[in-house]
C-alpha cells in the first residue's frame, strides 16, 4: 500500500489566488463579476458545467486539509471525486491518509495541529473527538441535507444527541469473498447456512491440495485487530441476534459473559482452525502479521478458497480481476449462526467531522453532504456504496455494490452498525484490538482475552 507522506503544519490563512490558477477557473467557469477571494458575497458567477457549484463559489485560492484512515487504491477514486468541484471553486482539498489514522488524529487534535476535517470511521471515535471540545458543529446547509439520510445515521453522527458528523458511506461488511471459477471447477456450490458454510470448510481441508479453506489478515498500521473484532461480531450478531448486539455493545452484556465468550469459542473453531487456515500465507499465527490488505490474494492462485471482508475489500484486489458472479472473484453473504436470526447484516460507515469553522471548510462540508458528491464518488469508485439516500440505485454498476445496497437497505435484515466502532475508542480503537491480536498471535486463553478488555472498559 502507497501511503500519502505526511504534510507539514499548515498556516490557516486565505492565499491570494495564482495568475495560473486564476487562468485556469476563467477558462473552466465564467466569472461576470470579476470578483474572486473568500467572500462568498464576493463570488465569481459559474457557468458551464461548473455552475452547479454556485453555491461553494467564493472561496478561491484557500486549502482545507484532510486527513483520514483510507489509503490508495481507495484514496484514488476519493480524491477523483470532488476534483471538478476543485476546480470550479479553487478550494484545494488537500488530503492525507495513514494507517495511524486512529492514534495520529488523537495526537493531532491535542496538539493544536487539528486538520481542518478529518472522516472517522468510529462513532466511538467521534465521541472521543468530541470530549476535547475541537469538533465544531456542522453548518446549517449539511444540517438541512440530512433528510436524505435514514434517521439511523443521523444517530451515528451524533455524541450525546447533538449532530456532529455527516454520514458520507456505508459498507457492508457480511460478505464471504471466493473464486466462482475455481468454485465451479471443485464443484462446491455457494452455502446458505451457517452448517453448511462449516462443512464446505470441513471438505476442502480434507480434500488436501494445497489450498485452505480460509485466509485472513488483520495486520493495519495502529488499526492491527480490527477484522478480528469483525469476525467476533459477526458471530455475535449471527448466534443471538440484535438485542443482546445492543446490550454488547453498551457492556450490559460483558465480554466474560457466556454468550460473547461462546461466540469467540466459534470464531476459534472457525478463524484459528490450524486445518482451515490460513491458506497459501502460513499457520493461525500468521493472520496476526499479514495485513488486511494482502490476505485474499491467495485466492487467485488457489490456495486459499474464502475470506470474510467487508465490501469495501474490492479495492485490494489486483488490477484486471474480473468481479462478478461467473468471474474470477465474487462474494456471498455470511449466513446467520442461529438459523432463527434473520438475515444477519453488519454495516460500518464513515463520517466527516470538522475542526475549523472557516468559509471554504463548510463548503466542503456542505458538497461532501449532498447527493450530488455521493453520485460522483459512486461513479469513479467501485466497492464504495453511499448512506445518502438521494443516489440514484441505477448508479451502482458493480455487482459487489448492488449487493452490499442490497443488503443494507433489505427491510427483514437485522442490521447492526460495527460494534467495535460504537463501543467507547478504548475499547474498539484500543484494548479490543490489542486483546484479539494477541489472541491470534500468542495463543492467549478466551478467559484472558475477555478479562482484559473488560478491565479497560472505561468507568
Amino acid at each position: 500500500m502507497t501511503l500519502h507522506p505526511r504534510p507539514k503544519n499548515l498556516r490557516r490563512q486565505l492565499l491570494a489566488v495564482p495568475a495560473v490558477l486564476a487562468l485556469a477557473l476563467t477558462a473552466a467557469c465564467s466569472n461576470s463579476s470579476g470578483k474572486s477571494g473568500a467572500d462568498a458575497s464576493a463570488a465569481p458567477t459559474l457557468s458551464g458545467d461548473c455552475a452547479k457549484y454556485q453555491p461553494y463559489a467564493g472561496h478561491a485560492g484557500t486549502k482545507v486539509s484532510m486527513y483520514a484512515s483510507i489509503l490508495s487504491p481507495e484514496s484514488d477514486s476519493l480524491e477523483k471525486s470532488w476534483s471538478e468541484f476543485s476546480s470550479c471553486t479553487g478550494i484545494k482539498i488537500s488530503y492525507e491518509g495513514s494507517n495511524d489514522f486512529e492514534s495520529q488524529l488523537q495526537v493531532r487534535v491535542t496538539g493544536g495541529n487539528a486538520p481542518d476535517l478529518a472522516i472517522i470511521p468510529q462513532p466511538g471515535l467521534l465521541a472521543q473527538m468530541v470530549k476535547t471540545g475541537k469538533v465544531v458543529k456542522p453548518p446549517a446547509q449539511t444540517v438541512a441535507n440530512e433528510d436524505k439520510w435514514s434517521p439511523v445515521w443521523k444517530t451515528y453522527g451524533s455524541v450525546n444527541g447533538t449532530f456532529y458528523a455527516a454520514p458520507m458511506s456505508a459498507n457492508m461488511k457480511s460478505l464471504v469473498w471466493y473464486s466462482p471459477k475455481y468454485f465451479k471447477q471443485a464443484g462446491y456450490q455457494v452455502p446458505t447456512s451457517w452448517a453448511d458454510l462449516m462443512a464446505l470448510s470441513d471438505r476442502i481441508a480434507k480434500a488436501g491440495g494445497t489450498g485452505k479453506p480460509w485466509c485472513g489478515g488483520i495486520g493495519s498500521g495502529t488499526a492491527t485487530g480490527w477484522p478480528a473484532t469483525d469476525w467476533l461480531e459477526e458471530v455475535v450478531l449471527g448466534s443471538y441476534g440484535g438485542d443482546v448486539y445492543d446490550q454488547w455493545v453498551s457492556h450490559q452484556v460483558k465480554f466474560a459473559d457466556p454468550k460473547i465468550t461462546g461466540a469467540m469459542q466459534t470464531v476459534a473453531g472457525w478463524m484459528q482452525n490450524p486445518a482451515w487456515v490460513n491458506g497459501g500465507i502460513g499457520d493461525v499465527k500468521s493472520i496476526a502479521t499479514t495485513t488486511f490488505q494482502d490476505a485474499g490474494a491467495p485466492i487467485l492462485t488457489n490456495k486459499c478458497w474464502m475470506l470474510q471482508q467487508a465490501s469495501f475489500y474490492q479495492a485490494q484486489w489486483a488490477k484486471g480481476t474480473k468481479i462478478g458472479p461467473d468471474g474470477d472473484i465474487f462474494a456471498f453473504r455470511l449466513p446467520a449462526v442461529t438459523p432463527s436470526v434473520a438475515n444477519p447484516v453488519e454495516g460500518g460507515g464513515e463520517f466527516l467531522a470538522a475542526f475549523s469553522d472557516r468559509p471554504e471548510v463548510q463548503a466542503v462540508q456542505n458538497y461532501l453532504s449532498t447527493a450530488d458528491w455521493a453520485s460522483s464518488r459512486v461513479k469513479v469508485s467501485t466497492g464504495w456504496v453511499s448512506a445518502n439516500q438521494g443516489v440514484d440505485k441505477s448508479l451502482y454498476t458493480d455487482p459487489i455494490d448492488k449487493l452490499s445496497a442490497d443488503a443494507l437497505t433489505d427491510p427483514a435484515a437485522t442490521f447492526r452498525f460495527d460494534a467495535s466502532d460504537l463501543m467507547p475508542a478504548a475499547i474498539g480503537a484500543g484494548q479490543e484490538w490489542k486483546s484479539l491480536t494477541a489472541w491470534f498471535a500468542e495463543g492467549q486463553s478466551i478467559p484472558k482475552v475477555a478479562a482484559d478488555i473488560d478491565a479497560a472498559w472505561p468507568q
